[in-house]
């Protein structure tokens, strides 16, 4: 193990969950306890998953939750990932169908009215303003309202985007912000993605809420994307607080005069030391918005 640690523990029987996942329609169920009560331990399990190529980390209390295609990565290189992570972390792998993981979907999701927009699944979209509703059917990912970052990033970008704006959403998944953004009144919205898994879910999504004018899904990574989409008024980023720095020279550098940014995925504990590597950057907070444990943020030059 690299480091000397142990691997992480695991439940369930290898051998059994190999002969299940032989199915290409099944996917590898992840389920994480990170060390408890620590929220830098918690964050690097996090980064950890996303490097792997998740497409959304979902948290059920203290547990985190992922799934990857089940022929993604052998499960060793895996749990060396979140053993490398946190040393301490239990997990636990398994196999889920994808048909019957989406019809669990009804008893998860949730309607949400964040501001002046409705995210829904398809099944509650019913009866709802198509103009200022998001219908996200999420597949195997997150990307729906149902996560504080989600959340608050909606809320914040309901204060940024003016019609006409051409926006950039960086690790855009389901398409959630993209989608909000033109409902806002973008007129072009890039919608980046480096996970191919997550691509053709995002279109789908875009095609659903009738903007596949306004918004385009790109696959590949961020650094590379969006010099050659900017200049954008708009950037926004719900990524881990890692990934977020590490966006925010080429964020600054795609964003035109006056140009404005929503970050989310932060942790409420982060905050101080987000505003720190802000203000070094050059950056100024225009806005702040915090739910549950995590913070967002609006951001200018």
């Amino acid at each position: 193990m690299n480091g000397g640690g142990d691997a992480a523990p695991i439940e369930g029987d290898r051998a059994s969950d190999r002969e299940s996942g032989r199915a290409s329609d099944r996917w590898r169920s992840v389920r994480v306890w990170p060390s408890a009560r620590d929220a830098s331990a918690r964050e690097a399990v996090i980064a950890a998953l996303f490097s792997l190529g998740s497409t959304g980390v979902h948290e059920d209390g203290d547990v985190l939750v992922t799934f990857f295609p089940a022929s993604a990565m052998d499960e060793d290189t895996l749990l060396r990932s979140v053993a490398d992570a946190d040393a301490a972390a239990r997990v636990e792998l398994g196999y889920v169908d994808a048909q019957e993981w989406v019809q669990r979907w009804p008893a998860r999701v949730a309607l949400h009215v964040v501001g002046a927009l409705t995210v829904t699944p398809p099944w509650l979209a019913a009866g709802c303003d198509p103009a200022r509703t998001v219908v996200i059917d999420p597949g195997m990912a997150f990307g729906t309202g149902d996560h504080e970052t989600t959340r608050g990033a909606l809320r914040l970008l309901a204060h940024v985007v003016r019609p006409g704006d051409v926006v950039a959403d960086l690790g855009a998944g389901s398409a959630v912000l993209a989608i909000a953004a033109a409902k806002l009144g973008a007129a072009r919205v890039a919608a980046i993605e480096m996970d191919p898994d997550a691509i053709g879910n995002a279109e789908a999504n875009v095609m659903r809420n009738g903007v596949a004018d306004r918004v385009r899904v790109i696959e590949g990574f961020a650094q590379m994307l969006l010099p050659l989409v900017a200049p954008v008024r708009v950037v926004t980023a719900n990524i881990i607080s890692s990934v977020v720095i590490e966006l925010l020279p080429a964020i600054m550098s795609a964003l035109a005069v006056g140009g404005q940014a929503v970050l989310s995925g932060i942790l409420r504990d982060e905050r101080a030391a987000m505003l720190a590597v802000l203000h070094e950057s050059g950056w100024r907070v225009e806005r702040e918005d915090a739910e549950g444990e995590w913070w967002s943020a609006i951001v200018a030059r």
